[in-house]
């Protein structure tokens, strides 16, 4: 809640702002923090919920099927 107060009281502030360069420069720092916020790197929880049960089950199956079947012969 402290936060949305800090937003409400800059708000008032900028709206009793009369020069235009000022908000210009408040413009360009609010476009420059959006634009930040927008190449934020993407995490694997980003992914998450993305992959069905279903489909886990079914990569589960294929590397057991693949992966997990050791063949002696293959060390010689």
């Amino acid at each position: 809640m402290y936060s949305e107060a800090r937003k409400l009281h800059l708000i008032e502030e900028v709206i009793k702002i009369k020069s235009d360069a000022v908000l210009t420069e408040i413009e360009a720092v609010v476009k420059k923090s959006m634009t930040i916020s927008r190449l934020k790197k993407t995490s694997a929880h980003d992914f998450l919920g993305i992959i069905s049960k279903k489909d886990i089950k079914l990569m589960n199956a294929a590397i057991e099927d693949g992966c997990e079947q050791i063949n002696d012969d293959d060390w010689k």
